[in-house]
């Protein structure tokens, strides 16, 4: 899994030397671009793609009952470890301390499941692994983060303007092709050899753009180092306590064994780079969110092949 690893890295590295060449605003405007394309088109035709392919059955319910579980309880964790601003506080002072508390709560509970967990399935398990990271996204952390996390975005950040959180969930243009997926696949209806090959090819940009797009995405600060104690909390939730959660849960519901290591290591994902965008929309500490999402991505290319060893 190291040899993957070193090879979507690479990608992510091109993304974050394009981003230091072309500069700041040139480089935020190509990624958005890139972002949309991906959100728009290239990642719901994958969705439907794959969706049609996969029988609807008790694992459609089991892995977002897993992603749900890992998802809620590393929130909570992470609630029970910053709600009380000490951290922040002490580290960060009681400047924009609930800004901060937001950031880091979102940081800690949604991990990049689809933009890395995607790529990393593919190349680790093989094309056929894909739906596991779209069920354990789109059918439950996309949904908890457009309601939950909006919710808590509201409650620290300093805009409470935007649209209601249901509105903004069914405008997600992959949950839709989900569901269109879900539902041919349960109608059993067989899908066209021109609508295979159309969807194959836009789905396949997906994983090279996602990769690009993160790379884009990550940004650092001067006087990174002192914040170090704050996000360490995010670190341990995101890489070891919600892959156990994870990995707990998939037993739990009885998930079959050649399901359970791709669930886990989706659950091992760093943190979701979508954030930055909530984090930018209701005025909380994007730039704290920011370095949790590169410093997890670091540290994911070297504890996600040791969950693959202990998987194995």
């Amino acid at each position: 899994m190291f040899a993957v690893l070193l090879g979507m890295a690479v990608i992510i590295l091109a993304g974050v030397i394009w981003r230091l060449v072309l500069g700041g605003k040139s480089a935020e405007a190509i990624r958005s671009h890139l972002a949309l394309a991906v959100y728009h088109v290239f990642l719901p035709a994958l969705v439907l793609h794959v969706l049609w392919q996969v029988p609807v059955d008790l694992n459609t319910v089991r892995i977002p009952l897993v992603s749900s579980l890992s998802v809620l309880l590393s929130l909570l964790v992470a609630f029970l470890i910053y709600s009380n601003g000490r951290i922040v506080h002490g580290f960060l002072g009681s400047v924009h301390a609930n800004r901060s508390i937001g950031a880091l709560l979102l940081a800690s509970a949604f991990g990049n499941f689809t933009y890395l967990g995607l790529p990393v399935l593919t190349q680790t398990f093989g094309e056929w692994s894909q739906f596991v990271a779209i069920h354990f996204d789109l059918l439950a952390s996309t949904p908890l983060l457009f309601t939950v996390g909006i919710m808590l975005a509201r409650h620290y950040g300093s805009s409470k303007s935007g649209m209601h959180p249901v509105v903004a969930l069914l405008q997600v243009p992959a949950l839709w092709a989900a569901t269109a997926g879900l539902m041919l696949s349960a109608l059993d209806m067989p899908m066209p050899a021109w609508v295979d090959e159309s969807l194959g090819t836009l789905g396949s940009a997906v994983v090279p753009l996602m990769l690009l797009s993160i790379g884009m995405a990550l940004r650092w600060q001067s006087g990174w180092a002192a914040r170090i104690p704050v996000l360490f909390p995010v670190l341990v939730i995101q890489l070891l306590a919600m892959p156990l959660i994870a990995w707990a849960a998939a037993i739990g519901v009885g998930l079959p064994d050649r399901l359970l290591a791709p669930a886990v290591i989706e659950g091992a994902m760093p943190s979701m780079v979508l954030g930055l965008v909530i984090c930018d929309r209701f005025k909380l500490d994007a730039a704290l969110y920011a370095e949790a999402v590169t410093l997890s991505t670091a540290l994911s290319l070297f504890t996600l092949p040791i969950w693959m060893h202990v998987l194995s």
